[in-house]
C-alpha cells in the first residue's frame, strides 16, 4: 500500500532520514520501534507531508502513487492519516464541526447532519466518550488520555486506507490504553493498513503486529515478526547496535582485502 524507496530528509541542512527503505502491506499490521532521537516521528511526519521537512532523496509512493512532493491535504484525500504524538489544541473549533468538515472533504455528497451525528454518537459510545465532547473545542483543556481517544475519534469517523499511529499510548493509563486498542482494532481491516510508532511493548499486547521494524540513528536496522518485540523487551536495542557494528566492520575489512588484493594483482602484472 505504501512504499519508501532510498529516503533522505533534512531539517535545517542536518540530515535525520538516512536512506529509509519500508514497504506498509494492506491488510497488515506494522510497528516501528526505535530509542529517542531515531528519527521515528520525522519519520511519520514526512510520510504526511509536513512543510518543516526536506526530502533530499527518495521516494514515497502510495498505493500506487507518488505522492513524495503532494501536500498533506491531498495525501488526506488519497486515505493517509496520521495521529500525532502531541495533538494541538485548536480554539473555537469544537469536535463535531471539526470532523464533519474533516470527512466532507473527503467525500464526493456531503453527509447529512443527523446522519452526520448518529455515526459520532455511536463511535464516541464504543471509546467510552462523554457525549459533552462533542461542543468542547479540540484538545483544548483535555487531559493526555482524552486527547488520544480525540485522535482514535477521528481515525474511526474519517476511515483512512492507511493509518500512522505516533504514539498513541504515550501518557495512556491501562484501562485508557485497551480502550485506544479497541479502537484502533476495529478500525482494523483486510482493506486497511497500520503503522504503529511506539517506544513501548505494552500497546503491542494489545494490538499484535504482523512486521516489526526498528529504526537507529535515521535508519532501518533490523525488521522481523512480533518475536523482535520480546527480545527488545529483554535485552533493549544494544545487540542491534552491536550487529551493526559488526557488520560495519566486516564491510571494512572486506573493503581492505579488495583493496589488498588488487595491489597485489597490480603488483605481479607490472
Amino acid at each position: 500500500m505504501l512504499e519508501v524507496k532510498d529516503l533522505h530528509v533534512a531539517v535545517e541542512g542536518g540530515e535525520i532520514i538516512k536512506g529509509v527503505n519500508l514497504k506498509l502491506e494492506q491488510g497488515k499490521i506494522h510497528a516501528l520501534m526505535g530509542p529517542n532521537g531515531s528519527g521515528k516521528s520525522t519519520l511519520a511526519n514526512v510520510l504526511m507531508g509536513h512543510p518543516g521537512y526536506e526530502v533530499t532523496k527518495g521516494k514515497i509512493s502510495f498505493k500506487g502513487k507518488d505522492i513524495t512532493a503532494m501536500a498533506p491535504n491531498e495525501r488526506a484525500k488519497l486515505g493517509l492519516f496520521l495521529s500525532f504524538q502531541y495533538p494541538a489544541s485548536v480554539p473555537g473549533i469544537t469536535i463535531s464541526n471539526l470532523l464533519r468538515t474533516a470527512l466532507n472533504a473527503r467525500r464526493k455528497d456531503k453527509i447529512p447532519p443527523l446522519e452526520f451525528l448518529k455515526m459520532l454518537k455511536e463511535k464516541m459510545k464504543a471509546l467510552k466518550m462523554d457525549e459533552k465532547f462533542l461542543n468542547r473545542y479540540v484538545n483544548e483543556g483535555f487531559s493526555g488520555g482524552e486527547k488520544k481517544r480525540a485522535e482514535i475519534l477521528q481515525l474511526a469517523i474519517l476511515n483512512p486506507d492507511l493509518a500512522i499511529l505516533d504514539e498513541t499510548d504515550s501518557g495512556l493509563d491501562i484501562d485508557a490504553l485497551r480502550v485506544v486498542a479497541e479502537g484502533v482494532n476495529s478500525f482494523m481491516s483486510k482493506e486497511k493498513c497500520i503503522l504503529i510508532i511506539t517506544h513501548y511493548k505494552r500497546i503491542l499486547e494489545y494490538i499484535k503486529p504482523d512486521k516489526l521494524f526498528i529504526m537507529i540513528d535515521g535508519k532501518i536496522a533490523k525488521e522481523g515478526g512480533g518475536e523482535l518485540v520480546d527480545r527488545l523487551e529483554d535485552e533493549g536495542y544494544g545487540w542491534i547496535l552491536l550487529d551493526e557494528f559488526v557488520r560495519f566492520f566486516s564491510s571494512v575489512q572486506l573493503a581492505a582485502h579488495r583493496f589488498l588484493a588488487r595491489a597485489l594483482i597490480d603488483r605481479n602484472f607490472r
